[in-house]
């Protein structure tokens, strides 16, 4: 790259994002510089500008992010740039990462749970992300470097990130052949779970939300019952369904509180509620 300098969001805290020219990175060893194809905005991204205590700290949370950091970690790109000692990837390959940067050394990460790794830094947060032309994969991630190929769309590569939690929330949940399931909320991560879930054979999939235009979403989806909990009976709806017993899993996406007291109200006793 000839170009030494590059524009970028940079975050300095609560609603202060600010664009503004920075230094493009540089790949040391095992490392790499990817130029940015597409990232996303994530709801945490959200929660961050209007000042989330769960990212800035007080009302007994620690502080979390890094600032000045450049926010983004739903991202890919095409690497520009290649360490030392980094095999199997060449100038030109579409990848992705994890968006956790794991330490490799923790308990979590010695039994392979990075997800839940101790250090759990992430991009966007401590270390600068993918809302800029560049960016650098660090070496912690490189065992996490996956290429994409290069006929998925970009419109829907970059759902890749997202919809990889929604698979891992499926996972969580255990679904067995014949389980009814209850998946409350049809946001995009709510979305990317209906067809994991169709997969494990459930005997119903209900699916709930308050916006109608969701709902259709969901149904075209492949959500056999689709709900709204200000309007629909949903007691006698999942009692119909399961002999009066209640729901086998209950998927919480909806990202609140009264949505995980409604799950634990609709369970069958001894089931599954997941996040």
């Amino acid at each position: 790259m000839s170009e030494t300098s590059m524009t970028a969001v940079v975050e300095y805290g609560p609603g202060q994002l600010k664009l503004e020219t920075i230094p493009i990175p540089t790949a040391a060893a095992n490392e790499v510089v990817i130029e940015v194809e597409a990232c996303g905005v994530c709801t945490s991204d959200v929660k961050a500008w209007h000042g989330a205590p769960r990212y800035w700290g007080g009302n007994g949370q620690p502080k979390w992010i890094r600032e000045p950091v450049v926010p983004g970690h739903e991202f890919l790109g095409h690497i520009v740039e290649l360490g030392a000692g980094v095999e199997g990837f060449a100038i030109g390959d579409r990848v992705i990462t994890d968006q956790i940067i794991p330490c490799g050394h923790c308990r979590y990460c010695r039994r392979g749970e990075y997800w839940m790794c101790e250090r759990h830094d992430m991009y966007g947060f401590q270390v600068n992300g993918g809302w800029a032309r560049y960016m650098k994969i660090v070496s912690d991630s490189l065992p996490y470097l996956y290429k994409v190929p290069e006929q998925i769309p970009t419109s829907a590569a970059v759902l890749l990130e997202p919809f990889a939690c929604s698979f891992h929330t499926v996972e969580r949940a255990n679904i067995q052949i014949g389980d009814v399931v209850v998946l409350s909320g049809a946001g995009p991560l709510g979305l990317g779970m209906i067809g994991p879930i169709l997969q494990r054979g459930p005997q119903a999939l209900v699916l709930l939300d308050l916006k109608p235009e969701r709902l259709a979403v969901a149904k075209r989806f492949g959500a056999h019952h689709v709900l709204n909990p200000a309007t629909d009976n949903l007691d006698r709806v999942i009692s119909d369904l399961t002999d009066g017993y209640g729901c086998d899993v209950y998927i919480e996406a909806a990202s609140s509180g009264k949505s995980v007291l409604q799950g634990l109200k609709l369970l069958v006793n001894g089931e599954r509620l997941s996040r």
